[in-house]
């Protein structure tokens, strides 16, 4: 692969929160490992706030990573996510006119995360609405689209850089006027037999091909669930506080499908992948496997309870097995 990369959380305010803290310090600080450690080439910066996608952005240029300027508009209307993706395009392009090597992605799973492509309230409304409708399964990728032409007239005009958008297999993107095929490619047990094979024929399109999501997390036969696998969190006031059942916290799982996945992409000739994801600091590794929230993380890196780590001194969290393997797949 030409980019091998990682996702990293910005920040997504929900609630009236964010879900991580964002000391411009410590991100330095992960980009390098990143880097560094983890031989990566490439970084996407996802987030709902365009001011630390911004920040992280120059940090990333400055280590020599590839960055992937990645807005994620949720909860938004058509005309919110037009706004947040005119506005990141803009911010994207400045840094781009310094030399960095930017690709912009117009935003990601919009019909699920967003209002106005499918009827409901949130993301288990819209999957419920679409697995019941096929009429409405039908009609989705026409919605899609004819957003996505419109995103594409903003975001061009405003930067000239390459431009992606990160898609679910349903939506059916047109991607006749994007520059790289993006597709959030989780694997799942249901799937499995079909997923080398899928891979093949993105690539056979034509276009470059990026995975801008794979991952899974680390518990016993997570991996069988693909994108469901983090579905195990109990919350009060849309905080997680436990595990909604008894499951087996398995760190080999979650390296061995980064592993296999990466293998894949390589021999299909994919020509950038991000595994999901760096780090997720609302959800703490503890001894107590209901409370161990690590276990729906899909992080290749473990936030601790409490102190700094060993491995990296300062840094708030140690890495999984996930990390080695994927860290030994990048080099």
């Amino acid at each position: 692969m030409r980019a091998k990369g990682i996702g990293y959380d910005t920040g997504f305010r929900r609630g009236g929160r964010f879900n991580r803290p964002f000391d411009p310090d410590l991100v330095r600080r992960e980009l390098t490992i990143i880097r560094d450690e983890l031989h990566c080439t490439a970084v996407r910066l996802i987030g709902t706030d365009l001011d630390r996608i911004e920040s992280a952005a120059a940090e990333a240029a400055a280590l020599g990573l590839e960055v992937w300027f990645s807005p994620f508009p949720w909860d938004c209307t058509p005309a919110e996510i037009l706004d947040l993706l005119a506005d990141g395009a803009a911010r994207a392009e400045r840094l781009r006119r310094t030399g960095a090597e930017v690709v912009f992605v117009a935003g990601a799973e919009l019909s699920l995360f967003n209002h106005g492509f499918v009827p409901g309230d949130d993301i288990p409304a819209r999957v419920a609405q679409l697995i019941a409708s096929p009429e409405l399964r039908d009609g989705l990728p026409a919605r899609v689209n004819e957003f996505l032409a419109r995103a594409l007239e903003a975001v061009r005009a405003r930067f000239g850089g390459r431009v992606t958008y990160a898609a679910v297999p349903l939506e059916r993107v047109d991607w006749t006027p994007f520059d790289i095929v993006s597709v959030d490619a989780h694997r799942s047990k249901e799937v499995e037999h079909l997923y080398r094979e899928g891979v093949r024929s993105l690539v056979a399109a034509g276009k470059p091909v990026a995975i801008t999501e794979f991952g899974v997390t680390p518990y016993r036969g997570a991996a069988d669930l693909g994108a469901r696998c983090g579905e195990i969190l109990e919350y009060d006031s849309e905080i997680p506080v436990r595990l909604n059942g008894e499951y087996v916290r398995d760190e080999e799982e979650q390296a061995r499908y980064l592993r296999e996945l990466v293998e894949i992409f390589a021999e299909a000739g994919v020509d950038a992948a991000f595994a999901c994801t760096f780090v997720c600091y609302g959800l703490v590794h503890r001894a107590d496997p209901r409370a161990d929230l690590d276990m729906a993380s899909w992080g290749v890196v473990k936030v601790l309870e409490e102190g700094t780590g060993r491995t990296y001194p300062g840094v708030p969290w140690e890495p999984k097995a996930a990390f080695g393997a994927l860290a030994e797949c990048y080099a």
